[in-house]
């Protein structure tokens, strides 16, 4: 722990730590040499950070697996070479994950999360004072296990009673349930390549496992990836429009999560119309909610939901569907998924 180590996938490591090595900067300072860990985001576009130490690195049987101790960020989660949180920072992304889904809903009692290894969906969902059962479902036991002994912000999320962890497929444990739920999240990594979460953002998923898990008035909320100006168009656009054909009310918001060094994007839809506006939002976060939320408020939120005209248009004229044979990736690959030849 502590040391650079070699690049184990396509984003890896570089520069060893050396806290008796300091060098002269072109102002005069001195400044320590350290390890840098490059996630890379496109083919000419790199995003780096500082190292304070590696605390875990491996892979699963389904992925690559990092716990980095970055000095900007705090403990960063980084699954097939793609940040996946920051301790710094996951607040924002898991707020919006989490909460508008469950405030628009009258009286949620029960969710799914698909994915949420980590315990940060189940953390921000177990929250809410009418939550009787939070199911979440992540394939991968390696992650689970490792988040719960480094992430400590999340270990009294992991110890309650409410929550029902499984470790499983997600889509084999939705379709194998006779019980349907009031909110089902989407927690999953960004699809990539022989990744193994590409399938459970296309069509048929949606239509003839998840939908059906939902009850009458139930919502369903998933990532939907990078939504900025220039990155909008990778996947999120195509995520909407995929989902735009199976529910009636769908809505798209953002938000920047500086860790991601980019605006990112989450789906919400359902059968029933979403007619909450602010004040009822921030009346419910009040009543409903045990604590603060830093991020969100009902404001905040509304405002998420406007996009700008180039995204906006993006994603009114967006035609693609995904589906298992036409799907769309974000940059980089699933090395471990590779490696054992796909999923059964």
């Amino acid at each position: 722990m502590g040391e650079a180590v070699e690049i184990f996938y396509e984003n890896g490591f570089s520069k060893v730590c050396n806290e008796n090595n300091q060098n002269m900067n072109g102002n005069g300072h001195q400044h320590q040499d350290c390890s840098w860990y490059e996630e890379i985001i496109d083919e000419d576009l790199k995003w780096s950070f500082a190292l304070n130490r590696v605390l875990h690195k491996g892979t699963s049987e389904y992925q690559d697996i990092a716990l980095l101790d970055t000095k900007r960020f705090g403990k960063v989660l980084v699954i097939d070479g793609k940040m996946q949180s920051a301790e710094i920072d996951e607040f924002i992304y898991h707020e919006c994950l989490i909460h508008p889904p469950l405030l628009s809903h009258q009286s949620p009692k029960t969710v799914f999360i698909m994915g949420g290894g980590e315990g940060s969906a189940a953390r921000e969902a177990l929250k809410h004072k009418s939550i009787e059962k939070v199911v979440m479902c992540d394939i991968d036991q390696e992650v689970v296990d490792f988040c719960r002994r480094y992430l400590t912000v999340n270990q009294e999320a992991f110890c309650n009673k409410k929550l029902q962890l499984v470790v499983n497929d997600a889509k084999a444990e939705l379709e194998k349930r006779n019980e349907k739920f009031d909110i089902i999240v989407g927690d999953l990594a960004d699809p990539v390549e022989g990744g193994p979460c590409y399938q459970l953002y296309t069509k048929s998923f949606y239509e003839r496992i998840l939908k059906p898990k939902l009850n009458d008035n139930g919502i369903f909320v998933t990532q939907a990836g990078p939504a900025g100006i220039f990155t909008h168009k990778e996947v999120f656009s195509s995520i909407y429009n995929t989902i735009k054909q199976v529910f009636k009310y769908v809505v798209a918001y953002t938000a920047h999560v500086p860790s991601f060094a980019d605006t990112w994007g989450w789906v919400m839809a359902s059968d029933q119309p979403f007619s909450i506006n602010a004040e009822e939002i921030d009346s419910r976060i009040k009543s409903r909610i045990n604590g603060e939320l830093l991020y969100l408020n009902g404001a905040s939120f509304l405002s998420s939901t406007t996009m700008n005209k180039t995204v906006y248009l993006s994603l009114l004229n967006e035609t693609h569907v995904y589906t298992e044979e036409n799907a769309r990736f974000l940059h980089g690959h699933g090395v471990a998924y590779n490696r054992h030849g796909g999923l059964n």
